[in-house]
């Protein structure tokens, strides 16, 4: 039977002689075989960006398959695990095979990724010819600053200035008063940088603008519902 699922995190093999953890509970293995038989509930993205969860694997919409998170409903998570962690599975191999490989990732990762696997909200390939920068109407320029309230940003808008789809995610954060940063990703090597490295951490592809970040969630492309179910929930 699968073990607790939901709040467990990586472990890896100390040398010999092994070294105890200091809560074996909290040290599961990184993997564990799910198979079909195994009552779970499943919790996948809906294309509006939520997330809704089901007994019955196959509710999920195929579109959603390949990433969705796992939980036994009969195992509660024990004193002292990691809850920042949940385990995830390809949906689909578990239909088509019987059983898969249940794999454990922070549930910003799991979310960003799953809803990476929609078709991307209004964007422009980062690659081939561009045009002059579109014109910015904003108030407050294109300086990177917020034209919204003050404060710590809740959202990093990382585009270029002929993109089209960027000028439209920084109108409805202006207008909506939600403080954002923007970030020139064809013109500052080190926003450049900072959107590789997070978006190689969550697995997804960085060839493209907007990408958003939504405390610590990136979103492909500027859908407002997506947006919208980003800032209003978390699975």
């Amino acid at each position: 039977m699968l073990a607790a699922l939901g709040g467990l995190g990586f472990s890896c093999k100390k040398s010999v002689p092994p070294l105890p953890p200091a809560n074996p509970k909290a040290a599961p293995p990184a993997k564990l075989e799910v198979a079909k038989e195994n009552s779970l509930l499943f919790t996948y993205v809906e294309p509006k960006g939520t997330f809704a969860t089901t007994d019955k694997a196959e509710d999920v919409p195929p579109v959603a398959r390949r990433l969705v998170r796992i939980v036994d409903p009969a195992k509660a998570a024990a004193p002292g695990q990691d809850t920042t962690k949940v385990y995830v599975i390809d949906l689909g191999e578990l239909l088509s095979q019987g059983k898969t490989q249940a794999v454990a990732m922070s549930r910003e990762t799991f979310e960003t990724a799953a809803l990476a696997q929609l078709p991307p909200g209004a964007s422009s390939p980062m690659a081939g010819p561009h045009g002059p920068p579109l014109p910015d109407d904003l108030p407050g320029g294109t300086d990177g600053g917020p034209p919204g309230p003050a404060g710590t940003p809740v959202v990093i808008v990382y585009g270029a200035p002929w993109c089209g789809a960027c000028k439209a995610a920084k109108r409805y954060l202006a207008a909506r008063h939600i403080p954002y940063a923007y970030k020139d990703v064809e013109n500052d090597p080190a926003a450049a940088r900072e959107l590789q490295a997070k978006a190689a951490r969550m697995g997804i592809p960085a060839d493209r603008v907007p990408i958003l970040d939504v405390r610590g969630r990136l979103l492909l492309g500027f859908d407002q519902a997506r947006l919208e179910a980003m800032l209003g929930e978390s699975t």
